[in-house]
């Protein structure tokens, strides 16, 4: 991935008449690559076609990395470098993520992450490095002009309430160091 600190992580799967085994998440591996984060908690979403969940962060004191796989159906996977110091601040990237690719993506601490189910349901199940906290929760608009993100579908979105009253970059008022 281009942006630092993000990893997609093709995962080895090992198949056979039976069906096949794969590793989701392996500390000693993670940290011989450079991922030494704890995760302390999993979460699991399932969504229709056309939901967009996002874009979420969790501010200082409590922000939090997230290790991410769609284990049912496929997503259009984004996020947002919110790192202030960062080179590729304000800038995004995107991956599907799928039950047959298997892929995940590591998004690190400093980064809006959200998605668009692309398939007509969709089973998403990740890690993170902090417990959830209502009042430090935050997301910004995930058709924020500025940032001019290529999503996928386009109608019908379906949103939250809360995903589409987030404000847009330029009005968010939070930044990471």
């Amino acid at each position: 991935m281009e942006l630092s600190g993000a990893y997609l992580i093709e995962p080895h799967i090992f198949k056979d008449e039976r069906g096949f085994f794969s590793e989701m998440y392996n500390e000693k591996a993670f940290k011989h690559n450079g991922i030494n984060d704890v995760f302390v908690q999993d979460n699991f979403s399932h969504s229709k076609k056309g939901v967009v969940r996002g874009l979420h962060f969790q501010t200082d004191p409590r922000n939090t990395a997230k290790l991410l796989r769609c284990v049912r159906g496929e997503i259009y996977d984004v996020i947002v470098d919110l790192r202030k110091s960062s080179p590729t601040f304000g800038k995004w990237e995107a991956v599907v993520l799928s039950d047959k690719n298997m892929n995940m993506i590591y998004v690190p601490k400093g980064f809006a992450h959200g998605f668009c189910v692309l398939s007509e349901e969709a089973d998403v199940h990740y890690k993170v490095t902090d417990y959830y906290y209502p009042d430090l929760s935050k997301g910004l608009r995930w058709n924020d002009p500025d940032l001019k993100i290529k999503w996928p579908i386009l109608d019908p979105i379906i949103l939250s309430v809360n995903d589409s009253k987030w404000p847009f970059l330029k009005d968010c008022g939070y930044q990471f160091d």
